[in-house]
């Protein structure tokens, strides 16, 4: 008996663990250099939708999600949507930034991080994965892997209250391969 009481109460505290790191409590503090080494703070965004994506040049899921979040800013406005890009690239692949972001319309912020950054938030160690942040500051919601455009849009319609239904605050995409063709968020 007491050995339930035992597992029942670590249970109960582990629980209260797991929902301190929910996404609707974390704030998103975090601040970090640009490609010409200018800091940033996420802080900075406050009063918009924010999304926070963690990709490198090397990562082929990231290739195939940049144009959703170039198009998701061009189809909200840069008025209620900002995305911020932190990247992973270290020394050896950072000088490839400019191309990518180029050859992928990266109108946006690019910033460069590290996994602590992304463990900061809440996000693992695997690219890419992308945080919401709403108007507030707080991680309404993740995503661990590729975001697909319905993903994304679900999540942006909600944060914008363009619809009621609220999407899972977590999905985990890591090791699913993506079979969408490589299209614009809103066509």
């Amino acid at each position: 008996m007491h050995r339930i009481r035992l597992v029942l109460a670590i249970s109960l505290l582990l629980g209260a663990a797991l929902l301190a790191e929910t996404p609707t409590t974390q704030q998103a503090q975090l601040s970090l250099p640009d490609l010409q080494g200018q800091q940033h703070n996420l802080a900075d965004y406050h009063g918009k939708i924010l999304v926070v994506n963690f990709w490198a040049t090397w990562c082929v899921p990231c290739k195939h999600e940049m144009p959703l979040f170039a198009d998701a800013v061009k189809h909200y406005g840069a008025d209620h949507v900002q995305v911020v890009a932190i990247s992973l690239d270290d020394e050896t692949t950072r000088s490839k930034i400019p191309t990518f972001a180029e050859k992928e319309n990266m109108s946006f912020p690019i910033l460069l991080g590290s996994t602590d950054a992304m463990k900061t938030l809440g996000l693992g160690e695997a690219v890419p994965a992308t945080a919401f942040v709403d108007s507030e500051g707080r991680i309404v919601a993740k995503i661990l892997g590729e975001v697909s455009k319905s993903e994304l849009k679900a999540r942006l319609d909600w944060m914008l209250k363009s619809s009621s239904k609220e999407p899972p605050a977590l999905i985990n995409n890591l090791g699913k391969k993506s079979n969408q063709p490589m299209v614009p968020m809103m066509r």
